[in-house]
């Protein structure tokens, strides 16, 4: 399962870019997912790691780093969810090896589980923040 720090960091990437630059702090993008300041700025060191965006401490203006057409669902998806072996689905080990299933699970499930995650990955690289923002914008 996807945690929810990938929806939460598409509506942070969403907010700044809807806002106007020097008003967003970690406390205003809190107050809009409702949640805990620190866990906002745990996920924006993710984002700037991945350098989607730029801060600095106890200064207000979080900025994005690319333009909002520029930066992937895919991209956000990389910085704060998957694992740095870049494999999103893991098979259990361990298994009995005198068992026909258990000897075999694993290269059985090799190449539908990275075609999932190919094909996952080529839908998150097709939308863009901007057109989150733009759907976003649609229903005000």
């Amino acid at each position: 399962m996807i945690s929810s720090r990938f929806s939460v960091a598409i509506h942070v990437l969403a907010l700044i870019g809807i806002t106007e630059e020097g008003k967003v702090t970690s406390e205003f993008i809190a107050g809009s997912v409702n949640t805990n300041a620190s866990v906002i700025r745990r996920i924006m060191g993710m984002l700037s790691r991945a350098d989607l965006i730029a801060s600095k401490a106890g200064v207000a203006g979080i900025r994005l780093k690319r333009e909002l057409m520029d930066i992937t669902l895919l991209d956000v998806y990389r910085a704060v969810e998957l694992p740095e072996e870049h494999v999103l689905f893991t098979v259990h080990q361990g298994t009995n090896l005198q068992c026909p299933v258990g000897r075999n699970i694993q290269s059985a499930l090799e190449q539908p589980l990275h075609k999932a995650q190919e094909q996952m990955e080529q839908v998150l690289m097709k939308t863009t923040i901007y057109d989150i923002v733009q759907s976003i914008k649609s229903k005000c």
